[in-house]
């Protein structure tokens, strides 16, 4: 069945019906991280890529990319207001694993959004700002690709509680795969100490979730990952998983 499914799947880049997304989970609801990744590569090849922002969950997607030798092209959005600790982890990561990380940045720099639009337009509307910096250049990147990889969890936040670990992605027209979607923060913690990965010094510092500078800060409630997030906005997510009222707190 999977097989038939694979073959379906990977024929075209159109809707596909609920019936087969639903298999496929079932299919993977026990199976491993690297069950998942080897048959994303087996079944959509080259069109197949990875996002990262260089977050505990993406190090570990990485790491087993590495480890299983996978050739699938790795990917982050530089919004050009990361940390600079992240733009480290970036090179250390790189230099680690032999790989080269493409750069996806939005097509306005900041000096031409603040002359365009007027400076700090994250303090202003947060929402537009994600759109132009993050939503925007993901969905140019993924026009020619038949899927992408994600770091998401559900235990991350309310929001993500019921991913599943093949999604479509109706934003972008494009299979998502959610390998760790049933991974604890301590199972990623582990793993990453366990293998000796390096990562974003910020962790130790209480961030355990890190985006844009303007817009992260400490977790104010250290169960929920995803607090320190845009604080004291009614906004968990910049837009590139969900929309709409999905990226707002319930």
């Amino acid at each position: 069945m999977i097989s038939e499914l694979s073959i379906k799947i990977s024929s075209d880049k159109e809707t596909p019906a609920s019936f087969e997304i639903e298999e496929l989970n079932d299919f993977f609801s026990d199976k491993t991280v690297d069950d998942l990744l080897q048959w994303g590569h087996n079944t959509f090849g080259n069109e197949i890529v990875a996002g990262t922002a260089f977050g505990s969950s993406g190090l570990v997607i990485l790491h087993r990319l590495f480890e299983l030798g996978l050739p699938i092209k790795v990917f982050c959005l530089d919004t050009n207001l990361l940390f600079n600790e992240t733009y480290s982890l970036w090179k250390k990561i790189e230099k680690q694993f032999g790989i080269e990380i493409e750069t996806v940045s939005p097509i306005l720099t900041l000096t031409g959004q603040s002359a365009l639009i007027g400076d700090s337009l994250w303090s202003k509307d947060a929402d537009k700002c994600c759109h132009l910096r993050k939503v925007l250049p993901l969905k140019k990147y993924l026009t020619n690709k038949k899927a992408w990889i994600s770091g998401l969890r559900r235990s991350q936040s309310s929001a993500r509680s019921k991913i599943e670990k093949i999604e479509w992605d109706a934003i972008n027209n494009t299979y998502k795969l959610n390998p760790l979607a049933d991974w604890s923060a301590e199972k990623v913690w582990e793993y990453i100490h366990a293998y000796k990965l390096p990562y974003n010094q910020l962790h130790d510092d209480g961030y355990p979730s890190i985006g844009c500078i303007p817009c992260t800060s400490p977790a104010q409630d250290p169960s929920n990952e995803r607090s320190g997030r845009w604080a004291n906005l009614e906004k968990t997510e910049c837009g590139i998983h969900f929309r709409g009222v999905e990226s707002r707190k319930k």
